[in-house]
């Protein structure tokens, strides 16, 4: 243990931060300083041109192995007050609520394949009643379709989730699950189904201004109320981590949420903006939902848990899709780097771009421009 732990008086606080390329886990002291941190690389599969899946259990499996390393470095988990939950939104999970097993790999907000239904929603004019209720432009993005995709497509989905028997969550909720569970190969039935409002939001299921998952769209898209997980504040007790000694989960957003409350934007009109797998800005706008004349999505930002105090605050996000993607693709898909920190080597040993330009349109462009059929191109300047 290293020596500024030893003192009996430490406390700390466990983060966990489930990202599209990696598991990490970070424990902080009481004055905010990083103590301890692993991360664990997460492998992305792509079956089809456009479709990027994660295994859930991967993720989960990760996760726990890289809280369990930290907790390790300081020691043990009985100085460690609380935990906190941060994830890769959108990306959408349905296991079995009897064994806790997935029923298919879990589908990446990136992935497209639901583009065509997107487009069949919108010919039938449903893209202004799903903008009005959810805040959300009608896309692949988010998890609504994905959630119909794999009712319709996995065998037996539909009848067992109607049946009560499956579980949905976007990533927050199958870690949650799983923290909270009794033993890993239990049936027995202790696991917290829950999510906070800046995951819900993401869903294009979760009406904005009722703070609720709204019926009409649960019915368009087809999907049982009872699949779905509560949605609770972004802070409060969501159970203890049963997988890690007890410690109480005391928090839960999603990740560029979390990002914007972590860097202080707490007032109307602050923003934030951070370079992860994507990119993404985020402008807090307050108690309002605002609507967006510029394709920018409006969402739930946080809500504390002391609703009286802090009610719902919501924010305007950009949305870039492939930010810190393109290079792991020039590391792992081309080849021309053997990590990624070369990429800054590579890019200063050439005076210019010498006219190339590269549009990372690998997964459909986001905002302003949600086309979900452009793809990256390269293009040579004359």
């Amino acid at each position: 243990m290293p020596s500024d732990l030893k003192t009996s008086s430490n406390q700390f606080v466990l983060a966990l931060d489930q990202g599209t390329s990696s598991s990490r886990a970070l424990v902080f002291n009481r004055r905010g300083e990083v103590v301890a941190q692993a991360q664990k690389p997460l492998t992305q599969h792509y079956p089809q041109p456009g479709w990027v899946e994660h295994d859930a259990l991967e993720i989960w499996q990760s996760q726990l192995s890289v809280a369990k390393d930290v907790i390790d470095q300081i020691g043990s988990s009985g100085s460690i007050i609380t935990l906190g939950i941060t994830n890769q939104r959108e990306t959408t999970v349905i296991w079995h609520r009897k064994t806790g097993l997935p029923i298919h790999r879990a589908l990446v907000w990136q992935d497209r394949r639901t583009a065509s239904e997107c487009e069949r929603l919108r010919l039938a004019g449903y893209a202004g009643l799903i903008q009005a209720k959810t805040g959300l432009v009608l896309d692949a993005y988010f998890s609504a379709t994905k959630i119909a995709w794999l009712l319709e497509n996995v065998p037996g989905a539909r009848s067992m989730a109607e049946a009560g028997e499956l579980a949905f969550g976007t990533i927050d909720s199958w870690l949650l699950w799983n923290l909270t569970r009794e033993e890993p190969s239990s049936s027995n039935q202790v696991s917290v189904h829950a999510t906070d409002v800046s995951n819900a939001s993401r869903t294009m299921l979760w009406n904005i201004h009722q703070g609720d998952w709204d019926a009409e769209l649960l019915e368009l898209f087809r999907i049982p109320r009872t699949l779905l997980p509560e949605v609770r504040p972004s802070s409060g007790d969501f159970g203890p981590a049963r997988q890690l000694g007890g410690i109480p989960i005391m928090g839960i957003a999603g990740d560029q949420q979390a990002a914007a409350f972590g860097q202080a934007c707490w007032s109307p009109g602050m923003v934030k903006n951070t370079y992860g797998t994507g990119c993404f800005l985020l402008c807090n706008t307050g108690l309002q939902a605002v609507s967006s004349q510029h394709h920018l999505l409006s969402s739930a930002a946080w809500k504390l848990s002391q609703p009286q105090i802090s009610p719902t605050q919501y924010c305007l996000e950009g949305s870039v899709f492939m930010g810190g993607a393109i290079v792991q693709w020039l590391r792992d898909e081309l080849g021309i780097i053997s990590q990624s920190h070369d990429v800054e080597t590579l890019a200063s040993s050439v005076p210019d771009n010498g006219g190339v330009m590269l549009v990372p349109a690998y997964t459909g462009l986001g905002a302003p421009y949600w086309d979900a059929s452009a793809r990256g191109v390269r293009l040579q300047m004359v």
